[in-house]
């Protein structure tokens, strides 16, 4: 057989081939069409579901069932309704009263005597305490000093920034409460700064003592507060730039802890890696500066009880507002200024407190700092020294209650003990919400306390004062 019988095909066997063919192609070509028309349905389907189908097994947002969680609107809503309520107040005071704080009138009464000036004497006078502080740290670290002797001191210190603030105030009768106030705030924040920087200079102290090498102190340990390359210590990557014990007791380094936002010393700060120009601005332009205007009081043996109820609750909530304000204001807005203009790097001042279903979390929560101290220089060394934690807890808040009294009795001149009595009272309460009611309900009842109690008891120092003072005139 030659090559052209081999490739011409036989006429049977052409045909199959062909047949095969052809049922392929139509096959291939059917393909697209049956899909076309399949998704054709499909959209004809979904759209008439779309149309006669309109309800399905769903909860509502505000249900707990429904998970939904996404509320920032609702914050919204509230800041605009806070904002417009106090530019009504605000108006309304100024139509009835006129401007009752002229800040011309008082810069000129300041400039016009010295010795009006006691608060601001005060506060430059605090500096006094610092440095020796500074200088007992020092001298123990030398070992120049006795470990009790210096501990001795300390607290002799630590007493006189408390107590010659009162006694200076109580003699000076042109100490306005306003600067009072401020002064013992700012004496009291000293105290517990220093306090602390006392307590971990001693703990370097005893951690280094039993190596009896001042070789040792060089070289960072876990008191250095330095752990890898992790993001909190991302500034401290180059290890010379670490302080180590007694590196840390300059000048600048007390100051540095003096002027950041906590109460609680460390060697080695978290620093963030730069300053934040745009951050600053926002937190600058978040700090409000609110006017402070009052209406003329009667005492409240004079009232009848439907008045008073109706006057405490009338102020209960402007007074809150006010408080929210001041949180802002002071817990985010200066704090995280001053942070970053520090290159502070724990900005943890606060938690959602807001969320607090108990008072014992919205105690903890609220103010970071605070409770960070107490936990660090008061509940875990009672622990440690045998008291039970519910002994421990106690001490805590009796020594908060009498912080608190200090702050608003002192200035006004007046021991009421409003505010310690509105501390005790929320014990009994703490346990019966963390008892028998939690979740939302839990929550209602915080938010009910934070609203009716410290705004309600700042109005009764408030009125106790104006009335002690009208007194004072027509005696």
């Amino acid at each position: 057989m030659d090559d052209a019988d081999r490739r011409s095909p036989t006429p049977g066997a052409s045909s199959r081939p062909r047949k095969k063919m052809a049922q392929k192609s139509t096959t291939v070509k059917g393909t697209p069409q049956i899909k076309e028309r399949s998704k054709f349905y499909e959209d004809l389907v979904e759209e008439m579901r779309r149309k006669m189908c309109c309800h399905k097994i769903r909860e509502s947002l505000l249900s707990s069932s429904s998970g939904f969680l996404n509320y920032r609107g609702v914050l919204n809503w509230a800041v605009v309704v806070l904002i417009l309520t106090h530019t009504h107040m605000v108006f309304e005071n100024l139509i009835t009263y006129g401007i009752l704080v002229d800040p011309v009138q008082i810069i000129a009464f300041a400039l016009s005597d010295p010795n009006t000036w006691p608060s601001s004497y005060l506060i430059i006078v605090s500096n006094i305490f610092i440095i020796i502080a500074l200088h007992i740290e020092r001298s123990l670290s030398a070992l120049a000093m006795s470990e009790k002797m210096g501990y001795t001191i300390q607290m002799i210190n630590l007493g006189a920034i408390l107590l010659i603030p009162l006694i200076v105030l109580k003699v000076l009768t042109t100490s306005t409460a306003v600067g009072s106030a401020m002064v013992l705030t700012v004496h009291s924040i000293i105290f517990m700064k220093l306090y602390s920087y006392h307590e971990v200079n001693r703990w370097l102290r005893e951690e280094w003592a039993p190596l009896g090498l001042k070789s040792a102190m060089k070289q960072p340990g876990i008191t250095s507060c330095v752990f890898g390359n992790d993001e909190s210590n991302s500034y401290w990557n180059n290890i010379d730039q670490v302080i180590t014990y007694p590196d840390n007791l300059t000048i600048r380094d007390i100051y540095y802890f003096l002027l950041a936002p906590t109460l609680c010393y460390q060697m080695n700060f978290p620093k963030s890696s730069k300053v934040r120009i745009r951050f600053l601005l926002r937190r600058l332009f978040e700090m409000w500066v609110l006017p402070v205007t009052r209406k003329s009081m009667m005492p409240f043996v004079e009232m009848k009880l439907t008045i008073i109820i109706h006057q405490l609750l009338l102020l209960a909530i402007p007074n809150h507002f006010m408080w929210l304000i001041f949180f802002h204001g002071f817990f985010h807005s200066t704090l995280n200024f001053i942070a970053e203009l520090m290159r502070f790097g724990d900005r943890r001042f606060y938690r959602d407190w807001w969320n607090s279903e108990t008072l014992t979390y919205f105690w903890s929560n609220s103010n970071i700092i605070f409770h960070k101290w107490c936990m660090r220089h008061v509940y875990r060394p009672l622990v440690e020294m045998g008291y039970s934690k519910w002994e421990g807890q106690t001490f805590v808040f009796v020594l908060s209650a009498l912080y608190h009294e200090y702050l608003l009795a002192a200035p006004l001149n007046m021991f009421r003990l409003w505010v310690f009595l509105e501390m005790m009272l929320q014990v009994p309460m703490a346990w019966i919400l963390s008892k028998y009611v939690r979740g939302l309900y839990g929550n209602a009842v915080v938010w009910i306390c934070i609203i009716l109690g410290p705004a309600l008891v700042m109005h009764m120092y408030i009125h106790d004062y104006y009335v002690f003072q009208e007194r004072k005139v027509n005696a």
